[in-house]
């Protein structure tokens, strides 16, 4: 009796191993302790609604907008609603299958005597029965293929949701890099039109002089070549204005034509202050990374299901039926019948270990795909963190600079009106006077462009559940 005690405990702690799928490989990637960039730590971590902290109500209703109606969001909860189907598909083995049958049949002879295939014969030449069966067969899941099949589907069912929040967080965060543009070209637009007019203002001035003999030729052709230059920005930039709202409205899921005129500015809109913890908070809060994890999960799963089936498979069956040759006496004969049958696999010239080897390297791909989506979430938080970092010094002196070149513009008017200054100044400080104002609404839109993006490399406020 001590050895087939053995044998049986031995048997079942190998199978009970068997059924039991293995975690899958660490990344072994260590998270930084803290960020290099200058970061906020007070500051509360972005929930899931990020966009409101920019206090802009037109952002949030083409967030919202964009959530409800955009192509690529209902794309991505439809490859959710596959994977569901897939996981239910997977798991249906895990328990007996039952089918419920119901036939009948009449065979007549036409002439002859029939043969022994036949029911129907010379002395009756018309035969009639009927039968009913129920049918159950199950697989015992011996070395957990079958569980491991399943767990492959659930794995890959969360990739697939966490694949759908990564498409809602970049169509969020296009939208609001998208409307900051708009703004910002609205804004370079002013400004545009701002200086035009005072290049406008000149050329009178210019004019006037030139009629007086005070200004030559040369000094007139200079001051309407720089208005022409001027007026060739107007269109260039009414272009990109218009470039961007074809792309808004198309993250919206809209025509062009649909698109409501802004009616925010860029100044208007607030500075969120954005708080971003420590590196290691970004693996449970980046669904990219989420979804990198869980389908390494699945590939190791997979690796489970090549293996277990190249081991023997025992499948039991029963049947309970009945059959008559009329239809009222259908149950009046039952009878049950049961199978049990194992097979194994003998040849098959390579085919199961090529699944198993092919199952073990698609999981050392993903295990490398998992560690670097690590490694590119703390590099988009860095990026990001350098960016508002770099953006605020430069915006310190740009303001300087924008005030001192109005400053310089006015003075070199009024000097060159009064005859003490030379044209030549006062188109330097024009496009001194340009540049720096543009480039201050550029630098306004880098600002809470990096915002957008920190929240972006953050996760937007999404954590595991």
């Amino acid at each position: 009796m001590t050895i087939p005690s053995r044998f049986s405990l031995l048997t079942l702690s190998l199978c009970l191993a068997a059924c039991s799928t293995p975690p899958p490989p660490a990344a072994n990637i260590e998270p930084p302790t803290t960020w290099q960039g200058p970061t906020q730590v007070a500051q509360p971590f972005p929930d899931q609604q990020w966009w409101r902290a920019f206090a802009s109500g037109e952002l949030d209703r083409l967030v919202e907008r964009a959530r409800h109606n955009s192509h690529d969001l209902a794309a991505a909860a439809a490859r959710v609603r596959q994977a569901q189907a897939s996981a239910v598909i997977a798991g249906a083995p895990l328990l007996p299958e039952l089918r419920l049958g119901l036939d009948g049949s009449r065979q007549r002879l036409l002439r002859g005597d029939g043969n022994d295939q036949l029911d129907a014969s010379s002395s009756e030449r018309t035969s009639t029965s009927f039968g009913t069966r129920l049918s159950a067969s199950y697989e015992i899941d011996f070395w957990g293929g079958l569980r491991a099949s399943r767990d492959s589907a659930l794995r890959s069912l969360a990739a697939s949701r966490f694949d759908r929040q990564t498409v809602e967080l970049t169509l969020t965060s296009a939208v609001a890099d998208s409307y900051l543009q708009g703004l910002a070209l609205e804004e370079q637009l002013r400004i545009a039109r701002l200086n035009l007019g005072n290049a406008r203002d000149v050329l009178a001035l210019v004019e006037a002089r030139e009629r007086s003999g005070a200004a030559t030729r040369l000094e007139l052709a200079q001051q309407r070549s720089l208005v022409a230059a001027q007026e060739r920005q107007l269109p260039l930039l009414e272009q990109r204005r218009q470039d961007n709202r074809v792309t808004l409205a198309t993250l919206l899921g809209d025509p062009v034509q649909a698109l409501p005129t802004s009616l925010d500015t860029l100044d208007a809109l607030r500075w969120p202050s954005i708080g971003s913890g420590v590196p290691s908070e970004l693996l449970g809060r980046r669904p990219d990374i989420a979804a990198a994890e869980a389908r390494l999960a699945a590939a190791n799963a997979d690796i489970q299901v090549a293996r277990a089936a190249m081991l023997p498979r025992l499948v039991l069956g029963a049947d309970l039926g009945s059959g008559a040759r009329t239809f009222a006496n259908l149950l009046d004969s039952p009878y049950y019948t049961l199978t049990a049958g194992l097979t194994a696999p003998i040849f098959n010239n390579g085919r199961l270990s090529a699944a198993r080897d092919l199952a073990s390297a698609r999981q050392q791909e993903l295990l490398e795909a998992y560690r670097a989506s690590i490694l590119a979430g703390f590099a988009d938080v860095e990026k990001a963190l350098n960016a508002i970092s770099g953006v605020e010094r430069q915006r310190q002196w740009q303001d300087q600079e924008v005030e001192q070149a109005r400053i310089a513009f006015d003075l070199a008017q009024q000097r060159y009106g009064a005859g003490a200054e030379t044209l030549l100044s006062v188109l330097e400080t024009q496009r001194t006077l340009y540049q720096a104002q543009d480039q201050q609404a550029q630098l306004r839109l880098a600002r809470l462009q990096g915002s957008v993006a920190l929240y972006k490399a953050l996760g937007g406020g999404w954590q595991v559940q």
